[in-house]
């Protein structure tokens, strides 16, 4: 790749008339020289930006309808071959590693990971683990069965209900059993399910800690959806890694955070989707009631994790038809931060999160090469991350070309 203008993410700024090497998946060198190598392609990348392939750290992929209650009804089948086209898309956008924080199983990330499906990188949480009544249990209160019956829907792929220590231990073995690259509990209530108070505390912290023991010894670790204040604080003193979303977070926690070294991702698109768009595609009306507000507290959110020196992955969150609007996030973001933090979130920060930056989120020699080129300066203007992947025509993905809207036409060298 030649005549490029490299995003260097960690430090935020853009370094010109540089050549990139890819040989065998990964970036073999970068140099301010021409590099001229003896077959291959060679892309010229004048006036466009290259920089490393995004990373959003939370997405349900199975999850193709806005109302997950409809999961119910939906086979298991049938929820993971629409899991195709969302996939496929999120890599179009530019996103070439995804972290799936409940719904994906070992079955899809091997179908992205041997060419089967094309999509992103897949890290999986396999099924999101609930208390009885708590965030993804979606039973309303009038079904009085089992939560899930384990094999057939679509909701029995998203969601595993334990209560107390012992059931907690034997649900989290049983998602590393499977495969799973960290796991993902619910210990406060959420806007999506039916049933249970979004400020409510869920787990106790001898249920949260017994989690993260199991998943520590494992050698992963635990990503909790919490909202309050208490349940981040909960969370985060039982040794949780990651907090999904974290909209109601305050000064003290986030210095708790900062000082545990653990992550924050928030996921504003999904809240500003549900709020624009989420009536017009029949989201329950107790859903947008609980959303009401939390948009804003989320914007606070992220001046509050800053202040406290709490490292921001990016995540969206996004179910149904609001998938497209993965890109938003950035715009959303770029109201309370610089958009050179922004890209961070999205690149080195996740890679970090991941446990994967020595592989991923910049560009530098050794690393896997997941590269997207961009029309723009995106320093300039988050923008360019909008409407589907239009302004990225490039995109790399461990070293091969995996959507070229006309860049290497004509490239190959003889």
């Amino acid at each position: 790749m030649t005549n490029a203008r490299i995003l260097d993410v960690e430090a935020g700024r853009l370094i010109d008339g540089r050549s990139v090497f890819v040989r065998g998946g990964r970036i073999g060198e970068v140099s301010d020289r021409p590099v001229t190598p003896d077959d291959g392609r060679v892309i010229d990348c004048s006036g466009r930006t290259l920089m490393p392939g995004l990373i959003d750290a939370h997405v349900h992929v199975m999850v193709s309808e806005l109302d997950i209650g409809r999961l119910k009804t939906m086979p298991a089948t049938l929820a993971a071959v629409r899991a195709g086209p969302i996939l496929n898309d999120m890599l179009d956008r530019g996103f070439t590693t995804v972290r799936d924080t409940g719904g994906a199983d070992h079955g899809l990330k091997e179908a992205v990971a041997s060419g089967t499906l094309r999509g992103p990188r897949l890290f999986i949480a396999g099924k999101a683990i609930s208390q009885t009544g708590g965030h993804v249990d979606y039973r309303s209160p009038v079904e009085h069965g089992p939560a899930t019956c384990g094999c057939c829907s679509g909701i029995d792929l998203l969601s595993h209900i334990a209560d107390g220590v012992s059931d907690m231990l034997r649900g989290v073995r049983e998602q590393l059993r499977r495969g799973a690259d960290h796991i993902k509990l619910t210990v406060s209530g959420g806007i999506a399910s039916p049933s249970d108070p979004f400020d409510s505390l869920q787990f106790t912290a001898e249920e949260i800690a017994a989690a993260v023991q199991a998943a520590t010894d494992w050698g992963v670790y635990v990503c909790a959806h919490a909202y309050s204040a208490a349940a981040i604080r909960r969370a985060l003193e039982c040794g949780v890694r990651s907090i999904e979303h974290g909209n109601m977070i305050d000064a003290p926690v986030a210095a708790l955070a900062a000082e545990r070294g653990a992550f924050v991702v928030p996921t504003l698109a999904t809240y500003d989707s549900f709020d624009q768009h989420g009536a017009e595609y029949g989201m329950p009306a107790a859903a947008l009631t609980k959303n009401a507000g939390v948009f804003d507290a989320g914007l606070k959110s992220l001046e509050t994790c800053r202040s406290a020196g709490v490292e921001l992955g990016f995540g969206t969150d996004l179910l149904g038809p609001f998938h497209a609007r993965q890109g938003r996030e950035f715009l959303l973001r770029g109201q309370a931060m610089p958009a050179a933090d922004v890209i961070r979130s999205a690149t080195i920060v996740n890679a970090r999160l991941l446990r994967r930056e020595d592989d991923l989120g910049c560009i530098a020699p050794g690393m896997i090469a997941d590269l997207i080129l961009v029309d723009g300066n995106p320093l300039d203007d988050l923008g360019l991350f909008q409407d589907g992947g239009a302004y990225i025509p490039l995109v790399i993905q461990d070293g091969r070309i995996v959507k070229d809207l006309g860049i290497t036409a004509g490239k190959e060298k003889q």
